[in-house]
């Protein structure tokens, strides 16, 4: 497992009874989780003294309940910015253990001795986009929500990168490509996030299980000759790493480099324990 053990704001401090309890900074928030299927003692502290909870609700979805917690605040994670807002389906608009993909193309990027070019496809919030933008590479960022677009700027503006290479895009992922294929448009490194299901801004319907593997094969075609590295991150429940080895092993084949993939997790403070947190498969060149 790839495990994220490189935050100094960030911590799972303990699981239990399907849910987490995490320090965002200086607040403390209990969230569910569905890995979370042990019924351990709850001895940490900040089991009763969080400052959020977010209920989940037998009829689907659920709502926050707060205790002291602003509308907004920030972490840090080496030189990058985050601003954090609880929002209705219970994120707060960063995935902590993505921090281990964060580390590892970023040591690409600054060990490429070129100019590298990335695309971030379903970015969300930026923290790819600004990982990738903070180790030299130019970076085109996509997402269908103008709100996550805009919610990225922001992160980009709070790590004082606000000037730097990044093209910002609210568009469908699909036809984003689709358009940089006509054009003749090229990539070093491709970064994706997709979801389960999804929607674009024009309907465009996205199920993962039928769109992924057709939409990395798109994807190939948008490559330099020498590209760097492609990243998938899943957090479908059912899609194995394995899926994701065989996705890239297949479609990758024309280039010369290599193929992992495992599962993410956090550690847990008060166990010792990895938390799995989804799956990503890597590309890299060799």
């Amino acid at each position: 497992m790839w495990v994220a053990n490189n935050w100094k704001d960030y911590q799972v401090l303990d699981t239990s009874r399907g849910e987490k309890l995490e320090r965002w900074g200086e607040y403390y928030l209990v969230r569910p989780d569905p890995q979370v299927i042990w019924d351990t003692k709850r001895e940490n502290k900040h089991w009763k003294r969080m400052n959020g909870h977010y209920h989940r609700s037998s009829k689907g979805g659920g709502q926050w309940e707060f205790f002291d917690l602003p509308e907004q605040w920030s972490i840090h994670y080496n030189n990058l910015t985050f601003q954090l807002k609880p929002f209705s389906f219970k994120h707060t608009g960063l995935f902590p253990e993505q921090a281990v993909n964060w580390d590892w193309f970023s040591e690409k990027i600054r060990n490429a001795n070129r100019p590298v070019k990335v695309l971030n496809l379903f970015a969300y919030t930026g923290g790819a986009t600004l990982a990738a933008a903070a180790a030299g590479a130019q970076v085109t960022h996509v997402d269908a929500s103008k709100g996550m677009v805009t919610w990225a700027k922001e992160n980009a503006k709070s790590s004082h990168l606000e000037t730097a290479p990044i093209r910002w895009l609210v568009d469908d992922c699909g036809k984003f490509v689709e358009r940089e294929i006509r054009r003749g448009n090229k990539y070093d490194a491709i970064i994706m996030d997709p979801p389960s299901y999804g929607r674009g801004p024009k309907g465009e319907i996205w199920k993962i299980e039928e769109s992924l593997y057709p939409f990395v094969k798109l994807c190939t075609q948008i490559l330099s000759d020498q590209p760097l590295f492609v990243l998938i991150n899943s957090y479908t429940t059912g899609l194995q790493p394995a899926v994701l080895n065989y996705i890239l092993s297949t479609e990758m084949k024309k280039f010369k480099g290599k193929v992992t993939a495992d599962e993410i997790g956090l550690p847990v403070k008060d166990n010792g324990l990895v938390l799995p947190c989804g799956a990503s498969g890597r590309w890299e060149s060799i």
